[in-house]
C-alpha cells in the first residue's frame, strides 16, 4: 500500500513539472524583453554620448573644420543657456592684466581677457571638448589653439610659446594644451582668452571670476541682445547679476560717451581752423565762414593790417 501511495505521488510530480517550468517561463519573459530594451536605450544613449564628445555641439555648429572664423552663417537664437560647470581655469594666475573691450591707446576692440603668465607656464584647457584649430599668426594671436565645446561654446589661448595638442584632439577640462609664451602681438608675456558663442564674442569676465579662479553661477544665459545673465542650478538669477549688469552698462556708455566725445572734438577741430592758401585775404575768409573780419582777428590776435602766409592755421569760430 505505501508503495502505491510513493508511485501515485511520483507521477504526479512528474504531471504537474512541465506546467510549473513553463509558468515559470511565461513570468521571467516579460522581465526578459524589459531588460533588452533596457539594453537598447543604454546603446543608444551611449553612442549619442560618444557622438556629442567627436562633434562638441554639432546641434548648434553646421560643421566642424579647422579653419580660424567668427562667421557660422547660421541665425543666432535669442536665448541659449550655456553650462559652466566644470570649468577650470585656463591658467594658476589670478592676475588680470588686461580687461575685454575697447582700448583707447590702440583705438580698437580687444575681444579677450589677458592673464598675467610666464613663458612656460601650463595653459589648460576651460571645459572638455574638442580641438578645432592649432596655428600661428605673427601679427596676432602668435601660437594659439582654439577648443569647440559641448556647451556651444568656443575658447582661445593665445601668445603661447608651445601648442601641446593637434587639431581634432579630444581633451579633457584642466588637460594641459600648451605652454605661456610671449608670441605674436604681445608686450610680455601673458596668455589671452577669449569666449565665443557662434562667432559672436562674450566677456568672459562675465562668466569667470579670474581672481576667486571660479566661475560666477552654474550658468550663463545669451542673449542675442548681449544682455546675458547668469543663473545657478535652480534656476534663479545670480544676486549679483542686476548689479554687474549695471556697471558694465554703465562702463560702455562710458566708453561709447568718451568716442564720441573725442569725435566730436576731432570733428570740431577740423571745422574751426582754417589753412591760408594763396591769394586769400581776411575778407575773403570770413565771408567763406560767414563772419567778419573783426572776429576773425579778435579770435587770431592779429590786426586788419597783418599779412597772411600761406599755410598759416586761422581760428574762424
Amino acid at each position: 500500500m505505501i508503495v502505491k501511495k510513493f508511485i501515485f505521488m511520483m507521477f504526479m510530480a512528474c504531471a504537474t513539472t512541465p506546467g510549473i517550468a513553463q509558468d515559470k517561463l511565461a513570468s521571467m519573459a516579460p522581465v526578459d524583453k524589459k531588460m533588452r530594451t533596457i539594453d537598447s536605450l543604454s546603446i543608444v544613449r551611449l553612442l549619442q554620448h560618444e557622438e556629442a564628445e567627436q562633434t562638441p555641439a554639432s546641434a548648434l555648429y553646421p560643421e566642424w573644420n579647422n579653419v580660424y572664423t567668427t562667421h557660422y552663417g547660421v541665425e543666432m537664437p535669442d536665448e541659449y543657456k550655456i553650462d559652466l560647470r566644470g570649468f577650470h581655469m585656463p591658467a594658476d594666475s589670478r592676475l588680470v592684466t588686461s580687461h575685454y573691450g575697447y582700448r583707447k591707446t590702440f583705438h580698437r576692440n580687444h575681444y579677450g581677457t589677458d592673464i598675467k603668465v610666464y613663458v612656460g607656464d601650463t595653459i589648460r584647457a576651460a571645459f572638455s571638448g574638442k580641438i578645432r584649430v592649432v596655428d600661428y599668426e605673427g601679427k596676432g594671436y602668435g601660437r594659439y589653439v582654439i577648443i569647440r565645446h559641448s556647451n556651444g561654446l568656443e575658447t582661445l589661448y593665445g601668445h603661447m610659446s608651445k601648442q601641446l595638442v593637434k587639431e581634432d584632439q579630444m581633451v579633457k577640462a584642466g588637460e594641459p594644451i600648451g605652454l605661456g609664451g610671449n608670441t605674436g602681438r604681445s608686450k610680455g608675456a601673458h596668455l589671452h582668452f577669449e569666449t565665443r558663442f557662434l562667432g559672436q564674442f562674450i566677456n568672459p569676465e562675465k562668466m569667470f571670476n579670474f581672481e576667486m579662479q571660479d566661475v560666477k553661477a552654474d550658468y550663463y544665459v545669451y542673449r542675442s541682445n548681449g544682455r546675458g545673465t547668469l543663473m545657478n542650478a535652480t534656476g534663479v538669477l545670480a544676486a549679483t547679476e542686476n548689479e554687474e549688469n549695471a556697471v558694465l552698462d554703465k562702463e560702455e556708455e562710458s566708453r561709447e560717451f568718451q568716442q564720441q566725445k573725442i569725435a566730436a572734438q576731432k570733428a570740431k577741430s577740423r571745422t574751426s581752423i582754417h589753412r591760408v592758401k594763396q591769394g586769400e585775404t581776411l575778407s575773403v575768409i570770413a565771408k567763406k565762414y560767414n563772419t567778419t573780419v573783426k572776429e576773425l582777428c579778435r579770435l587770431n590776435g592779429i590786426t586788419e593790417r597783418s599779412t597772411l602766409r600761406i599755410g598759416q592755421i586761422l581760428k574762424h569760430s
